[in-house]
């Protein structure tokens, strides 16, 4: 007998062999009859519960194949989301109310997910707008992989002063008189962003328990079932996953993980990898919470942060030596393995390791991943092919794509990541979001970008030959990256015997006007065939979920809006610049300054 039927829809399967039905049956967690309402009903017994989607579009549950999930769930419920917000006048409002609220021993974090051109002012908030907006309650703002907006507050609470000396790969901004300006660059590393942050409090071992259940509820809200964690800076192996596990064991996990282990000090990279190999191995786990392989880090001398506002950065001479000894390691141990890649010249390079090792171990169908691939040629693409590899794409672009365009040109953007040439090479791609430090965790705005080829900011990047089909683009926020977990067999379809994993949207994803594409949600989401998310008709078929942790947390504020379209630019046009300021620029011009050129004005500091 069936546990569950789903009737009355509009179900895009993504299955070949039975790409359109009208109703669903579960059973035990997997799908057990795919077809026509009348075929389904027949399944029906005394105790199967009837669900009736009232016309509305069923997909298979959307799998995020490149984030930090794990991760932005220690924190989420102490972070003010800006996502979505139109102009700099509200984010200064919200952020007002956020300040008014949070208590001192706090910070309010804004931590990716935004860019300058979502707002219809067309430029960042001020320090100046900052400071009014938060006198006394320390702020961090984060944008990008470029800089950090600390207000006075701030910088008190970290201890920067005159004295303070820029740290390697960043520079604390100074004012006339020598002080920080409260404005942090990352020249070109992020370390300096980040090893910031890091100073701020951190919420207590049930809060955090909290704060992740929040954040995954919220991903099933959006219509996310699964997520492929990349690990990340701070992220230690195993006591920052004590958490994850904690809820897992408790069984209130919404989401399912399948993580990958990020090596955490420069110069103890193998150390790591070595130490973890004897702990644990891929596939360790379940089908909710399991161990992936290595990454998204596998030594620090191959990181080439993506902060287009700089240079590529050149990798060191040692990187090669040092990423061969890792990769041998975990091609011996059989653990699959992933690396971020901004640039074709490091993807290059690290293929010429990876091609070396082969050739004395052979990866034979071992799994291996390239993250991020921007700039990615078509000789890398068939390189990963040949080794059995694939490639994870993110919409980092849809919120870098004006920097990228300004330093490289509108051409060169087109390409950027060239997914088409990837997909025609036959290599495995799936999509993800690379959140929560830089992009938006909403997939709807990776898919509208897929889609579209447009920014956040309504920048056109892609010809409308390098855009995807929607149902394309379905896919490998799908049956696409379910290979990058090893599970492409049990997940990404709505076919007999996969897991029952779905969302029911607001919407029809397939005929709604493209620009529409971003405000999409769930107004049911299944993981293995129990609701973990309800709204609208569906309200009161979605489980109990406690108030977010603590009282003051911009969760119980403002809930987590997404992103609408944008207005126009306002502001005055910096003369030497083609974007849009504040109209009381009064920034001097240093030689040290790295929003002069090709960077743009760094008037929003001051």
């Amino acid at each position: 007998m069936v546990n569950t039927i789903l009737r009355n829809g509009r179900m895009a399967t993504l299955d070949p062999a039975n790409p359109r039905a009208t109703a669903v049956a579960i059973k035990d967690g997997i799908f057990e009859a795919v077809g026509s309402d009348e075929a389904i009903m027949r399944l029906r017994g005394p105790a199967t519960e009837v669900i009736d989607l009232k016309g509305h579009t069923l997909i298979p549950g959307l799998n995020d194949s490149h984030t930090h999930v794990i991760r932005g769930g220690l924190h989420y419920n102490m972070e003010l989301r800006w996502e979505g917000v139109p102009s700099v006048a509200d984010a200064l409002r919200l952020l007002k109310v956020q300040a008014d609220r949070t208590p001192p021993s706090q910070w309010v974090r804004v931590v990716g997910g935004w860019t300058e051109y979502q707002f219809a002012e067309r430029r960042m908030p001020t320090l100046e707008e900052i400071n009014a907006a938060a006198p006394d309650t320390p702020v961090f703002i984060l944008h990008l992989y470029d800089r950090a907006l600390l207000n006075a507050a701030a910088l008190r609470a970290v201890g920067f002063t005159k004295d303070t000396p820029d740290p390697p790969g960043g520079v604390i901004y100074k004012d006339r008189q020598g002080n920080p300006s409260g404005l942090l660059i990352a020249e070109p590393s992020a370390l300096i962003l980040y090893s910031t942050l890091a100073k701020g409090p951190t919420l207590s071992f049930e809060d955090q328990l909290n704060s992740s259940r929040h954040f995954q509820r919220e991903l099933n809200r959006l219509g996310v079932t699964s997520a492929i964690d990349a690990g990340g800076g701070g992220q230690n192996y195993p006591d920052d996953y004590r958490v994850i596990e904690e809820l897992h064991r408790r069984g209130e996990m919404t989401l399912r993980i399948a993580y990958n282990l990020f090596a955490q000090e420069k110069g103890s990279e193998f150390d790591d990898y070595q130490r973890w190999t004897s702990m644990v191995s891929p596939g360790d786990g379940d089908a909710m919470l399991h161990m992936n392989g290595a990454g998204e880090n596998l030594v620090w001398s191959a990181a080439d942060f993506e902060n287009f506002l700089q240079p590529r950065p050149r990798l060191s001479a040692e990187m090669d030596q040092e990423l061969e000894r890792v990769t041998r390691l975990l091609v011996e141990h059989r653990w699959p393995f992933r690396i971020h890649a901004t640039y074709d010249e490091s993807i290059a390079r690290f293929l010429d390791v990876f091609e070396k090792v082969n050739r004395d171990t052979p990866f034979d169908g071992l799994r291996f991943i390239i993250d991020h691939a921007e700039t990615i040629r078509p000789v890398s693409i068939e390189r990963v092919k040949a080794l059995g590899g694939g490639i994870a794409i993110q919409h980092r672009m849809a919120f870098q794509g004006e920097y990228f365009v300004e330093r490289y040109g509108a051409t060169e953007a087109q390409f950027t990541p060239p997914i088409t040439d990837m997909l025609a090479a036959e290599v495995p791609v799936g999509a993800g979001t690379d959140a929560t430090r830089v992009a938006s965790f909403n997939p709807w705005v990776s898919l509208y970008w897929l889609v579209t080829g447009n920014t956040v900011g309504g920048l056109s990047l892609y010809p409308e030959e390098r855009q995807l089909d929607r149902q394309l683009a379905l896919s490998l926020w799908t049956k696409g990256s379910a290979w990058f977990s090893g599970e492409q067999a049990a997940k990404g379809h709505i076919a007999k015997g996969e897991y029952a994993d779905l969302a029911v949207l607001s919407a029809d994803y397939f005929f709604i006007p493209a620009e529409e594409i971003k405000d999409l949600s769930a107004v049911l989401t299944m993981v293995g065939g129990k609701v973990v998310h309800g709204d609208g008709d569906f309200r009161s078929l979605a489980p109990p979920l406690p108030p977010a942790s603590p009282d003051w947390s911009p969760v119980t504020l403002q809930g987590q809006p997404s992103l609408h379209r944008h207005g126009a630019g306002q502001g005055h046009a910096c003369l030497e610049h083609a974007h849009h300021h504040h109209p009381t620029c009064a920034h001097v011009r240093t030689p040290r300054d790295p929003f002069w050129g090709p960077f743009g004005c760094g008037c929003f500091a001051f």
